[in-house]
């Protein structure tokens, strides 16, 4: 892939993907959710229920990483009535994005609703994904990373963040053995093969 203008070259590897200090921001700068082009990245009021989502592999074209701030309808939500029913997420953006073997589930107080697709071969695919997520885990190599660039000024994406917080971009991400706890998904497109939705006693 060439390399883009005021991009520096070159590939770095990670180990436990996690973002160090993006919560802290969040908490500290009073984030408020994604941009793009005037409108929310999340436009809907969060359950507060966080789901887990995992993965073998995770590949994705067009990568961005900024704190944000979900809310849930009021301040009175159980899940997050410590928090005046808000959660500070990291928001990652991905332009495009495949997924072999994903795996999300949510408890649903004694049961799990667990969904599971992109295991028989064919991968999941998603174009201009969001995830809001409190923790990402997993074995991580980008391609042409910029870290601590202005939020505001990301330009993988058409979505961006506060302006004077803290992001980072990359051309390229892939990631092994991810694991995430996530507050909300959105997506363009979604495709999900080989889908199978069931309830369980155990999550992802």
């Amino acid at each position: 892939m060439a390399t883009k203008p005021g991009k520096a070259e070159g590939k770095v590897r990670y180990r436990r993907a996690a973002i160090p200090g993006i919560a802290a921001l969040a908490v500290t700068g009073g984030l408020v959710m994604a941009t793009a082009q005037g409108a929310l990245g999340v436009q809907f009021a969060i359950s507060g229920m966080p789901f887990v989502v995992t993965a073998d592999h995770l590949h994705g074209q067009n990568f961005e990483q900024f704190g944000g701030l979900d809310n849930a309808l009021d301040g009175k939500n159980p899940w997050l009535k410590s928090s005046n029913g808000q959660a500070v997420v990291m928001t990652s953006v991905i332009g495009d994005a495949t997924i072999t073997n994903l795996c999300q589930s949510v408890n649903l107080v004694g049961i799990n609703l667990v969904i599971r697709a992109g295991n028989k071969g064919t991968p999941v695919h998603a174009t201009n994904l969001i995830l809001d997520s409190t923790d990402l885990s997993g074995d991580a190599t980008f391609q042409n990373i910029q870290i601590g660039r202005d939020a505001s000024n990301l330009s993988e994406d058409q979505v961006v963040g506060n302006k004077y917080t803290f992001g980072q971009q990359a051309d390229t991400v892939d990631i092994d053995n991810v694991r995430q706890d996530s507050y909300a998904t959105t997506a363009s497109t979604f495709s999900l093969p080989g889908l199978d939705m069931s309830f369980q006693s155990k999550g992802c």
